[in-house]
């Protein structure tokens, strides 16, 4: 089912399959025992693809994750809140993983951040939106998806962070938060090079978002998508790797995940679901983090 699943998902997207990315690196300092490096690296269109990637010097890298940074209206923030540098301190997963002996990369996503076009930095612009809603629009203009070319990133994304640090493959996960989420369960279900996976605020099913009027993504936006597939075909398709689904009963991004998770056969999955909303909280945020660095241990 795994398999099957995965591989007539990459054909129905034209998705390519992961391979090798050159990329320049240059030195950003250490901070607190942790050394950050500016990662660029080429996309499927050329564009250049902008990273941070975090790692540690007080010790050995034990081993690495690729953090999506989420959505949250904010196209001016993407590797920077991952940084910690602005936005939300609960979002600010790269020093914290960094310091407990993972590297981290934390890529920009399209149209976030420095992939703006010609506004880069993390100051807002009136068209951020309008940038983002393009991405799609011109690309199923093209019949192309907007998830084709997320989906290649995070791909991209995790082959340079495997290259750059050298890092055991069994010991490499992803990890998102909503936006960054939605990204870790899709590729996660692609590309079994993702050894482990964290999911938070981005399992809930087409039936209920679709019943309470839920915003859908435009990431998610691929024609047919809800008429052949749910979001537990989605999660199944992960397994048996270990996974962690991080969800809130008040979250409308993640309202009935209990219920996904139920619908999936095998015990790969971890639950935390906690009676608040979609904003991550200290309890979350500790969570995440353990359970990443506890992977990591077990696939040593």
């Amino acid at each position: 089912m795994t398999i099957n699943l995965a591989s007539t998902f990459r054909s129905r997207l034209a998705l390519a399959d992961p391979a090798p990315v050159a990329f320049h690196r240059s030195d950003l300092g250490e901070t607190n025992g942790v050394r950050r490096e500016r990662i660029e690296y080429h996309g499927l269109e050329g564009d250049v693809i902008p990273a941070f990637l975090f790692t540690p010097t007080d010790r050995p890298v034990l081993g690495a994750v690729v953090v999506f940074h989420q959505h949250n209206g904010q196209f001016h923030f993407g590797k920077s809140e991952v940084a910690g540098d602005v936005g939300d301190p609960y979002q600010a997963f790269a020093p914290a993983l960094a310091r407990r002996g993972l590297a981290v990369l934390a890529p920009d996503s399209i149209t976030f951040e420095d992939r703006r076009g010609a506004v880069q930095g993390v100051e807002p612009e009136h068209y951020d939106w309008l940038r983002h809603y393009s991405a799609l629009a011109y690309r199923v203009l093209d019949g192309d998806t907007l998830m084709r070319k997320c989906l290649d990133d995070a791909q991209r994304a995790l082959s340079v962070l495997i290259d750059a640090t050298g890092v055991d493959e069994r010991c490499v996960g992803i990890a998102g938060h909503s936006y960054g989420g939605y990204t870790s369960l899709y590729h996660a279900a692609v590309d079994a090079r993702c050894r482990f996976v964290c999911i938070s605020g981005a399992v809930c099913s087409f039936e209920t978002r679709r019943r309470e009027g839920t915003g859908i993504t435009l990431f998610e936006t691929v024609p047919g998508l809800a008429r052949d597939l749910e979001t537990h075909d989605i999660l199944s398709a992960i397994g048996p790797r270990p996974t962690f689904v991080v969800s809130g009963t008040e979250d409308k991004y993640s309202r009935d995940a209990d219920q996904v998770v139920a619908k999936v056969a095998g015990h790969f999955i971890t639950q935390l679901r906690v009676d608040r909303g979609h904003a991550l909280d200290q309890e979350r945020f500790d969570a995440i983090v353990e359970w990443l660095v506890h992977q990591v241990s077990e696939h040593r």
